[in-house]
C-alpha cells in the first residue's frame, strides 16, 4: 500500500466505528501559553479533556500535524541521524470524549493492526502501566485483562511511570497508557534475542507504533493529580512509523512519505542518496524531514523570525541550509525548490500548502538567501574557534554567543558542528550571555500562575458580547498570577459580554461590579478557549452576583477598525491581486494594523486607489450582515477563511456586499459601513519575507489625522511665504545639497592645510617619524582624513591624532604600510587593546588606519603618551 492508502484505511476504519473524521488543526498554537506548536495529537482537544467546553462529537478520528523541536518534547538532535525521529510528523488518532474506554480502544487497535493491516501477531508486544506507589496509582489491571483476550501474557509487559503514564507537560490532562510495539528484526535475530527484552530499550527495529492513553487525571501545578470530569481515550499512532512497518522498510526515509522528496534532492544536487550513515546521507534525510516542518508551519501562519515560535522555524531552516551547504556542496538556495514536490504529495490531506505554494516558496527562498550571506563567514569563524580550542576541546560560551548574535548560528547548529569536530560547547556560558542580553525582557514576560480555584462547573461558560455589553452573571473560577513582577488575578465568568483577544482584535476592558464594589477589567484573553478577565484585585465576596459591563466607547472604536480591516483586505485583493492574504493584524480602539502577503512595496498610487475603494464602500453605508452557519456551507458559498486559523463546525460569516467582502470572522463589527466615517492609510512597510504591513485610522482618528495635515500645510505656507510649499521645499533641498557640496570642498582644502602644518611637528622616536597631536575638527571622518593625508607629507611614520567632538573622545591612528609590516605594527590592534578601553569606548580598523570613539575626553593626552610609549 502507498502511504496515502494506509492513512485512508485508518480513517475509514474508525469511520466504520462511528467516529467523525475531522481535519488537522493548524500546527501553530493560538490562545495557549503552554505551547508554541501542536506537539501531540491530543493538544487540539485539551479543552474537551479538561471540561472547559463540550466536545462537538463523542468519537473523533484524525491525522494531526505535530512538531517536536522545543520544550519537553524535542527530537531535533536525532533527526536525520537515526531512521525514525522527525521534526514534523503525522499522528493518527482516535478519540473518545466520555464515551468508550479501555475495552473498545484495545479491541479496535488490535483489530486494525492485525485484521486490516495484517501485521504478524507474533511480532507485536504491548505494555500496561505497572502503577506508582508515590503517586498513589495502582497497576492497570483492567487494561491487562483486556489484552489477555488477544495476546499471550508473556507479550504483555509492565511499564513504569516514565513509559506508561502519559503527560503532555508539567500540568494538564494525563493518565496511564498502553503501548503497542512491533519487532521489525529478521527471523534469525528474533530467535537469538527475545523481542520482549528490547521493548522501550531504544532498539531501532523494535519500536513503539501505537499508544492508547486513558485520560483520567489533570496534573495540577502543585504536582497532585485531580480526577477529570469524565474518562476519555486519546490514542496516537505515528504515521511515518506505521508506513515503514507496513511497507517492510528498515527506515522511515525509505518509505514513499520521503522518497519523492529525496529523489527531488538527488535531481537538484546531482548526487545519489546511498542510505548509509555518512554525512551526505544524513544531509538527505535532514532536508527531506526539515522541509515538511518549515513549509507546513509557514502555511499555517508562522513566519520565521528572531523570537518564539518564529525562531524555532528559523533554527530548523538554518540547520537544513548548513547540511546542504557543507555536505552536499550546494551553495545556492535549495529548500524552496522542494515545495512543489511536498505541496503535490500532501494536497489531498493538507491542502493549505498547495493553496499558498507561491507564498511559502518565496518566504523560504528569502530566508535561505539571508542565511547563506552570513553562513560562509560564520563557518570561517567556526574554523578559527575550532583551531584555537583544539587542545581545550571546548567552545566557550562567549564564542557560541557571538556565532548566534553576529552570524545567526542557533546554538544547536554550533553544538552540531562542535560534535563533528569532537568538541563540546559551554552551553551554561552561552545561556549566561543570553541572559545578560535579555534579562530585563525575560523578567518582564515571566508568568507564574497558581492552580484554579473552582466555584462552579466551567463547562457552562458562554460569550454573549455580540448582543449584550452589560449582563448579570457569576464567577466560575479564578486564580492568582504574577507577571512583569506584578500580581494580577484571572477571573472566569459563567457568561460574559467581554470579547477575548482573538483574530487580531484586542480584548475588551470594562468593570465587574460586585454589589457596591467595582473591579476594573484591564484585559480579556483566551486560554484554551476559556475567556479570562484580568483584574488587579479580587472582590471581597467572590461568590456574589456580578454585573459585567464592557467599556462601550473602546469597543465601538475597536469595531470601526475591525470592520475596516475587512474592507481593506478586499480592496487590497482588488488592487494588488488575488494572491494577497491576511498574515496578521492588530485591531484596537486607536489604530488598525494589517499584514498581508505581497512581495513588493505597495506604491503610493496603489495605496491611494485602495483608500479610494474603502472610502467609497464607507460612503455607500453597506449593511454588515453576520450569519452563523456550518463551516462547510460557508466555505462552499465562497467565504474567505484565514490560513492557520482553527474554526469550529459552526462559524460566523461577515458579509459586506456579497460581491465585495465575505469572510469567516469571530470578531465584533459595526452595523453599517457608514459608521466608520472615513479611512486613511498612514504607513506601509515590510515586516518579514513576503509580508507587507499597512497601518490605518478610521472615524474620529482619521478626521484628526486629516485636520493635522491641513494645519501643517497652513503653517508651511505661512513660514515659506508661498502658495506651493512642496515646490518651495524641493528648491530649498536642492540649494542645501549644493551648499553642502561647497562646504565639503572648502573643508577638504582646510583639512589638507591642517595636515601639511602638522607634518612639521613630527619627531623621531626609535627610528620612526612619530606625530601625536590634539586638533580641532568637526567630525570623526575629518579626523580620519587628516591622519590619512599624512602619507603625503611623512615617510616611515606613525601618527596619532585626538579630538574632542561634541563632548566625545575621538582618536585616529595612521601607520605607513611598509612600517606596519616591518615592525609588526597594527593600528586596529592598538585601538582595540590600548585606546578604546582608555577612553571608555570602542573602535577598530585596518593595520594602516584605525579609529576609536569614547566617553572619556579627559584621557586624550594619555592616549598620545600611550602610543608614544609603545614605540
Amino acid at each position: 500500500m502507498t502511504s496515502s492508502e494506509i492513512r485512508q484505511q485508518f480513517l475509514d476504519f474508525f469511520k466504520s466505528k462511528e467516529h467523525t473524521i475531522v481535519p488537522s488543526a493548524p500546527i501553530v498554537v493560538k490562545n495557549d501559553p503552554t505551547l508554541l506548536f501542536i506537539n501531540s495529537g491530543m493538544a487540539p482537544f485539551k479543552d474537551y479533556f479538561l471540561g472547559n467546553k463540550p466536545a462537538p462529537h463523542k468519537r473523533i478520528a484524525d491525522t494531526q500535524k505535530c512538531l517536536r523541536v522545543s520544550g519537553k518534547h524535542n527530537d531535533l538532535e536525532e533527526v536525520g541521524v537515526d531512521t525514525y525521529h522527525h521534526t514534523m510528523f503525522e499522528m493518527l488518532g482516535n478519540w473518545s470524549f466520555g464515551d468508550y474506554f479501555k475495552k473498545e480502544a484495545i479491541a479496535w487497535s488490535w483489530e486494525l493492526l492485525t485484521e486490516v493491516y495484517k501485521l504478524d501477531k507474533d511480532k507485536l508486544y504491548v505494555t500496561v502501566f505497572e502503577g506508582d506507589e508515590k503517586e498513589g496509582l495502582s497497576f492497570d489491571q483492567e487494561a491487562y485483562d483486556e489484552w489477555k483476550k488477544y495476546i499471550a501474557e508473556d507479550r504483555i509487559l509492565k511499564g513504569n511511570k516514565k513509559d506508561n503514564f502519559w503527560e503532555m507537560g508539567d500540568t494538564g490532562p494525563c493518565g496511564p497508557c498502553s503501548e503497542i510495539h512491533v519487532d521489525c528484526r529478521s527471523e534469525e535475530e528474533r530467535k537469538t534475542v527475545n523481542g520482549a527484552d528490547l521493548v522501550n530499550a531504544d532498539h531501532p527495529q523494535v519500536i513503539e507504533i501505537w499508544n492508547n492513553v486513558f485520560m483520567e487525571f489533570n496534573r495540577l501545578k502543585d504536582g497532585s493529580l485531580q480526577k477529570l470530569p469524565a474518562q476519555h481515550v486519546d490514542t496516537g499512532m505515528g504515521f511515518e512509523r506505521l508506513v515503514r512497518v507496513l511497507q517492510s522498510k528498515q527506515s522511515n526515509y525509505d518509505t514513499d512519505v520521503f522518497t519523492g522528496t529525496i529523489a527531488a534532492i538527488e535531481k537538484i544536487t546531482k548526487q545519489t542518496y546511498d542510505r548509509s550513515d555518512s554525512k551526505e546521507a544524513v544531509a538527505f534525510r535532514v532536508l527531506s524531514d526539515h522541509i515538511r516542518a518549515i513549509s507546513f508551519t509557514i502555511a499555517d501562519g508562522q513566519l520565521p523570525s528572531n523570537t518564539g515560535a518564529g525562531y524555532v522555524i528559523r533554527r530548523i531552516l538554518r540547520r537544513a541550509v548548513r547540511y546542504y551547504y557543507s555536505y552536499l556542496g550546494y551553495k545556492s538556495p535549495l529548500l524552496f525548490q522542494l515545495i512543489p514536490t511536498i505541496a503535490a504529495q500532501f494536497e489531498q490531506v493538507f491542502p493549505e500548502l498547495k493553496q499558498q505554494e507561491d507564498f511559502v516558496t518565496k518566504v523560504i527562498r528569502e530566508e535561505e538567501d539571508a542565511f547563506l550571506r552570513t553562513l560562509e563567514k560564520g563557518l570561517k569563524k567556526m574554523d578559527d574557534i575550532i583551531e584555537k580550542e583544539k587542545n581545550s576541546k571546548l567552545i566557550g560560551g562567549k564564542e557560541a554567543f557571538e556565532l548566534y548574535d553576529t552570524y545567526g548560528f542557533p546554538l544547536d547548529l554550533t553544538r552540531l558542528i562542535a560534535v563533528e569536530n569532537e568538541l563540546n560547547v559551554d552551553e551554561k556560558g552561552f545561556e549566561a550571555e543570553m541572559l545578560e542580553q535579555k534579562n530585563r525582557s525575560r523578567k518582564a514576560t515571566a508568568i507564574d500562575a497558581e492552580d484554579w480555584t473552582v466555584l462552579k462547573d466551567a463547562a457552562k461558560t458562554s460569550f454573549v458580547g455580540y448582543d449584550d455589553l452589560n449582563i448579570m452573571t457569576q464567577v466560575v473560577k479564578y486564580r492568582k498570577v504574577t507577571a512583569k513582577n506584578k500580581e494580577q488575578f484571572q477571573i472566569v465568568l459563567e457568561a460574559t459580554p467581554f470579547y477575548a483577544e482573538s483574530g487580531g482584535q484586542v480584548g475588551d476592558r470594562g468593570v465587574l461590579v460586585f454589589g457596591t464594589e467595582e473591579i476594573e477589567v484591564t484585559d480579556t484573553k483566551k486560554e484554551n478557549d476559556l475567556i479570562i478577565h484580568f483584574a488587579d484585585k479580587l472582590p471581597a465576596d467572590i461568590n456574589a452576583e456580578v454585573n459585567a459591563k464592557v467599556d462601550f466607547e473602546k469597543r465601538l472604536f475597536t469595531m470601526y477598525n475591525h470592520t475596516a480591516t475587512h474592507l481593506l483586505h478586499a480592496a487590497l485583493k482588488q488592487v494588488l491581486g488575488a494572491h494577497v492574504n491576511q498574515k496578521g493584524s492588530l485591531v484596537n480602539e486607536d489604530i488598525l494594523r494589517f499584514d498581508v502577503s505581497h512581495f513588493a512595496k505597495v506604491t503610493d498610487e496603489e495605496l491611494k486607489l485602495v483608500m479610494a475603494i474603502v472610502n467609497q464602500k464607507i460612503r455607500e453605508n453597506i449593511p454588515v450582515v453576520i450569519k452563523e452557519m456550518p463551516k462547510e456551507e460557508a466555505l462552499k458559498s465562497g467565504a474567505m477563511a484565514l490560513f492557520g486559523e482553527k474554526y469550529g463546525d459552526t462559524v460566523r460569516v461577515v458579509t459586506i456586499d456579497p460581491e465585495f467582502s465575505v469572510e469567516l470572522c469571530g470578531g465584533t463589527h459595526v452595523g453599517y459601513t457608514g459608521m466608520l466615517g472615513s479611512f486613511v492609510i498612514t504607513a506601509e512597510s515590510a515586516v518579514a519575507a513576503g509580508v507587507r504591513r499597512i497601518e490605518a485610522l478610521t472615524g474620529g482618528a482619521a478626521f484628526r489625522y486629516f485636520a493635522d495635515r491641513v494645519e501643517q500645510t497652513k503653517v508651511l505656507v505661512e513660514l515659506l511665504k508661498t502658495k506651493d510649499p512642496i515646490k518651495t521645499i524641493e528648491k530649498l533641498l536642492e540649494d542645501k545639497a549644493a551648499l553642502e557640496k561647497k562646504v565639503e570642498a572648502y573643508e577638504a582644502k582646510e583639512l589638507a592645510l591642517v595636515a601639511k602644518a602638522l607634518a612639521s611637528k613630527a619627531e623621531e622616536v626609535n627610528g620612526v617619524q612619530y606625530l601625536g597631536q590634539h586638533i580641532e575638527v568637526s567630525s570623526l571622518d575629518a579626523l580620519k582624513k587628516v591622519a590619512f593625508d599624512m602619507k603625503l607629507h611623512l615617510k616611515n611614520y606613525l601618527v596619532v591624532l585626538t579630538a574632542n567632538i561634541g563632548g566625545k573622545a575621538s582618536v585616529a591612528i595612521a601607520i605607513e604600510d611598509a612600517l606596519a609590516t616591518a615592525k609588526d605594527l597594527d593600528a586596529g590592534k592598538i585601538i582595540k587593546q590600548h585606546i578604546a578601553p582608555l577612553i571608555k569606548g570602542g573602535g577598530g580598523g585596518q593595520k594602516a588606519l584605525a579609529t576609536a570613539g569614547g566617553q572619556d575626553v579627559s584621557q586624550l593626552n594619555e592616549v598620545l603618551a600611550v602610543v608614544k610609549s609603545l614605540l
